[in-house]
């Protein structure tokens, strides 16, 4: 029962059909025309497969003659092969401060590189702590360089904000159509 409200938009099939005419579909694809939903069900035994209402809101309601069981297979093969084909995208975050030594700058810089590299998304974080707070402007200045560097590599898709104690921003790799 619970299977054939998930699949698609098919509603009904077979004798679950209430419309008194309907217009229909053969396996093929062609049209048989309007006919009483009792013909098209005859027409369907002919063919050992399933009356299927395709489009209900239609009038006269749409059915094609079709093998459910087959179809709703195949409906779950599209949906298992879409689903491991589709790219999931993490998101890595670096942390600077705003006393960063140059050393550990270019440490974290090689990194957010191989992140993008990989298609990942990185979120770039700056803390301030204890007498930090006091010169924002050094933090600030940090994250400007870090997105001047990173924007020849990837899109700056936040800009650096200061949220409370920190500034944050995200990073994202360059789409594939600008290359």
């Amino acid at each position: 029962m619970k299977n054939n409200a998930n699949s698609a938009s098919f509603t009904r099939i077979n004798n679950k059909i209430r419309a008194p005419e309907v217009r229909c579909l053969l396996p093929d694809g062609s049209q048989a025309g309007v006919m009483s939903l009792r013909e098209a069900m005859r027409r369907a035994q002919e063919y050992d497969l399933d009356l299927v209402e395709v489009s209900p809101n239609a009038n006269p309601p749409v059915c094609r003659i079709m093998d459910y069981g087959k179809f709703k297979y195949e409906e779950a093969q599209r949906k298992k092969q879409a689903k491991k084909n589709q790219v999931k995208v993490v998101t890595k975050e670096i942390k600077f401060h705003a006393n960063v030594d140059e050393n550990d700058y270019q440490i974290k810089m090689r990194n957010i590189r191989s992140f993008i590299a990989d298609g990942n998304k990185v979120k770039l974080t700056l803390q301030y702590r204890g007498r930090e707070n006091a010169h924002r402007e050094l933090g600030e200045e940090v994250m400007a360089r870090v997105c001047r560097e990173a924007a020849e590599f990837a899109n700056i898709e936040q800009e650096p904000k200061l949220l409370g104690r920190a500034i944050n921003a995200l990073i994202g790799p360059k789409s594939q159509k600008a290359k």
